[in-house]
């Protein structure tokens, strides 16, 4: 349903065009991932639903994929404006099942 999208993501992803917001940092931080993690995740993962900013009405994505482990993770992100991808927020899904 969102193919298009992920291609553009996947797309700012291979061309090193995206940024992480320092939620986003501290999150893989605190489940022990790194930005290949994430890069990973995005490469190989599927949108599984659209969401709006509270704030600003904007759309952004929930991406399942997998870490360069093998193991699952999700990734928040949007495009913006400036023709950038932003990580907004990323959690391991091991470290989310635990909880």
């Amino acid at each position: 349903m969102y193919r298009r999208i992920l291609r553009q993501m996947q797309t700012r992803v291979h061309r090193r065009r995206y940024v992480t917001t320092l939620h986003a940092n501290e999150e893989m931080v605190e489940d022990g991932l790194t930005v290949y993690d994430v890069e990973r995740g995005i490469l190989s993962g599927e949108i599984l639903e659209r969401q709006n900013d509270r704030i600003s009405g904007e759309s952004k994505f929930r991406i399942r994929g997998q870490t360069v482990a093998g193991d699952g993770v999700e990734v928040v992100a949007k495009l913006s404006p400036t023709d950038m991808l932003v990580i907004i927020t990323v959690y391991s899904l091991s470290e989310a099942e635990a909880e």
